[in-house]
């Protein structure tokens, strides 16, 4: 099949994404047009020495192909026209009007590319692109259009703003959508029947041969049991007063918190604590190490519009060093309830996290990783297969 992908992640950012993940696995067998969000004028004015947006504005005055061969079967296009910043507009019905002149630019120039690249009865696959990509189905007219639900935008302020209004509209005009989570996959169905849950891939290679790391020399001295985290540290999704209960609670436990820290983390109380420590990032092939420090792993979720859909991906990776691990109750988390004691109260921590150590068993640990290697993105992207053939 040929395959064309748009949505919010450029290639050229370093860091990963879903999409990405997927487009390289779509490419395994099909041709894949991986096309990168087009350079809007605000960015463009705000951004004008950032080196991303010069190669866009060579591009765009035609200085530079923006048809990029990746490997085989994979290509990267960086869209020839500038689009307009229109989401401050607050009228959703003027919004509209300037949003389908934005997809019809947008459209041209993907039409280029796949006339440079001889797409026939191509397969449109949308990551979560509310506002760009809204018209597409219209203009491009594939033979199939997918929506990629793998966040809920509605909790971000700036794609609640118009969002509200035009995600429904376009889960419901896609032929099929797929989610990454169980909640974003009942969140589409609302609005679609045809949507379908199809799990989360991961690449936890270096976490499944983590169980074999050594301690960090800063964890050697810390004593046991070690209750340990493991990513941003961000109040917008962790709930710092259950830390700190479990903390107060159980001063013979060490909490250790492994990453980058908000203001908010920064400032707690938890820095007074003499059984909480804070190591700071770490690099990602220094985390397995840390987490088979860990005794018990942790993941205390808030439960807000921000948390309750995602898929937690650090979850596939507690599992696949072995570890048993704590975490807060949620609709997503319901893919893990055999393997991960789940919460929802400060004294559930308290008591699954005793469970937890008081449990622990070689059996337990290989069936815990048995089930994270499941995870991959052959499995995710073989999922999406099965609902597109449904459709087709």
């Amino acid at each position: 099949m040929d395959i064309v992908i748009t949505g919010q992640q450029a290639w050229d950012v370093e860091i990963g994404s879903n999409c990405k993940n997927i487009a390289l696995e779509f490419s395994k067998n099909n041709r894949v047009l991986y096309v990168n969000s087009p350079l809007d004028s605000a960015s463009l004015w705000r951004n004008n020495k950032d080196p991303k947006v010069n190669k866009r504005r060579n591009i765009i005055n035609k200085k530079q192909n923006g048809l990029e061969q990746i490997q085989e079967n994979l290509w990267v296009f960086y869209p020839d026209r500038l689009i307009e910043s229109i989401n401050w507009i607050p009228s959703d019905f003027i919004f509209n009007i300037l949003n389908k002149l934005n997809n019809r630019t947008f459209a041209k120039s993907i039409q280029s590319a796949i006339q440079q690249l001889n797409f026939k009865d191509f397969i449109h696959f949308n990551d979560n692109d509310i506002f760009r990509s809204f018209y597409l189905k219209d203009l491009l007219m594939p033979k199939l259009s997918i929506y990629y639900s793998r966040d809920f935008m509605l909790a971000v302020d700036y794609w609640k703003r118009h969002g509200k209004t035009f995600e429904p509209q376009l889960i419901a005009k896609s032929d099929i959508c797929v989610a990454n989570s169980t909640y974003l996959a009942d969140y589409c169905k609302k609005y679609n029947p045809n949507s379908y849950y199809v799990g989360q891939g991961c690449d936890l290679d270096i976490f499944l041969d983590g169980m074999h790391s050594s301690e960090p020399k800063d964890i050697v001295s810390i004593s046991s049991p070690r209750i340990g985290y493991v990513g941003a540290l961000q109040s917008l999704r962790l709930d710092l007063d259950l830390l700190h209960h479990i903390a107060t609670v159980k001063p013979e436990w060490t909490i250790i918190l492994v990453g980058p820290e908000d203001n908010e983390f920064l400032q707690s109380d938890l820095h007074k604590l003499p059984n909480v420590i804070f190591t700071g990032s770490r690099s990602l092939d220094e985390l397995p190490s840390y987490i088979n420090s860990f005794d018990v792993c942790i993941n205390p979720q808030l439960l807000n519009e921000v948390t309750i859909g995602n898929y937690p991906r650090k979850i596939d990776e507690y599992l696949a060093v072995g570890k048993p691990t704590v975490a807060t109750k949620t609709d997503a988390m319901s893919v893990f309830a055999n393997h991960v004691y789940l919460g929802k109260t400060k004294e559930d921590y308290i008591n699954l996290i005793e469970l937890a150590l008081a449990e622990n068993s070689v059996s337990k640990t290989e069936d815990r990783r048995a089930f994270a290697s499941s995870h991959t993105w052959e499995n995710s992207v073989g999922e999406i297969y099965k609902a597109m053939q449904k459709s087709l």
